[in-house]
């Protein structure tokens, strides 16, 4: 599996991570058993990922009780990323709450650190040059390795960058949703900051299988009825996606690999992307997702992934 640095001071990443929102079961339906997501977190590490995403608010906690579960004997060689959230969802942003909410996070991931800890969403109700300087104290008092934030805009990132460096930010970034691709992302790196990105599956839509026929589990929040539904999935959108995803397979079958891995692997070769983030309640898929770190995609390739999306 191809490894890069995080940034200009973070530690050597797998270009695939294994993320673990679906392992809190709170929006994907039905949990599979504690033991098949267990699985599907250790079929990552044993593919070559070297790092799992999780945050206190997937499944309430749960997703970190069970990363420290399939990590406890492994610890060492696992690098562990987490975030805290604004309030009402998550624990806050002010100070004393980010300092409580990471000795929380660390007893349900049974560890004495995290290897990054990341703020989840904005919160414009408290100054973010408050809380990034809370974060940094964290890295004195070594609760965290590094600190990085997810789902930040440039301005918002500069303001935190004059209080202290940003080890990195996570991102939405898919062949459907590129708006960081063009923005964000330029010049990153002359900063110093890596770049992960989320949900480069866009909610399994680019793996090829979800289909127009596709009928979701209970609770699965993609099969929400109405304006509730992401809006990739709503129904006329939903076919516009699939047509593109369709135009993907001669691609993949050309290259030699599956769908998932031609996605994951664009993503990872934008220009300031450092790593993307997959995860699956399902070891096959968990196996699937890491074959993109030894994937290479040409010009040729790209551009007419390009051609395909950009339409």
């Amino acid at each position: 599996m191809e490894m890069r640095k995080l940034g200009s001071r973070g530690p050597q990443v797998s270009v695939i991570g294994f993320g673990a929102w679906e392992a809190g079961g709170d929006v994907w339906g039905p949990n599979r058993s504690d033991d098949q997501v267990v699985a599907a977190m250790r079929a990552a590490l044993d593919a070559g990922m070297n790092w799992i995403d999780t945050a206190e608010v997937y499944g309430s906690g749960r997703s970190e009780q069970l990363v420290g579960r399939a990590v406890a004997d492994r610890r060492d060689d696992v690098l562990l990323f987490t975030k805290v959230a604004p309030r009402p969802a998550g624990s806050g942003f002010r100070p004393e709450e980010v300092k409580g909410a990471i000795r929380a996070s660390l007893d349900r991931l049974g560890t004495d650190h995290v290897d990054l800890y990341q703020l989840h969403w904005p919160d414009r109700s408290v100054p973010v040059e408050e809380t990034w300087g809370a974060m940094a104290e964290l890295v004195e008092e070594g609760l965290a390795r590094h600190i990085g934030v997810s789902n930040f805009g440039r301005a918002l990132l500069e303001r935190c960058l004059d209080v202290r460096p940003v080890d990195s930010v996570q991102n939405k970034l898919s062949l459907l949703h590129q708006d960081d691709r063009h923005d964000l992302l330029t010049g990153l790196e002359e900063m110093g900051v890596g770049y992960l990105a989320y949900s480069p599956l866009a909610l399994g839509l680019l793996t090829g299988a979800i289909s127009k026929e596709t009928r979701f589990e209970e609770g699965d929040f993609r099969g929400a009825a109405g304006t509730s539904a992401p809006r990739d999935f709503a129904p006329a959108d939903l076919e516009k996606n699939l047509r593109k995803v369709e135009r993907m397979r001669p691609i993949a079958e050309r290259v030699g690999t599956t769908l998932a891995p031609l996605a994951l692997r664009w993503v990872i070769q934008q220009q300031g992307v450092t790593a993307a983030i997959a995860g699956s309640r399902n070891p096959d898929h968990v196996r699937n997702n890491s074959t993109a770190g030894d994937l290479r995609l040409d010009a040729q390739t790209v551009a007419e992934l390009d051609g395909i999306f950009g339409d």
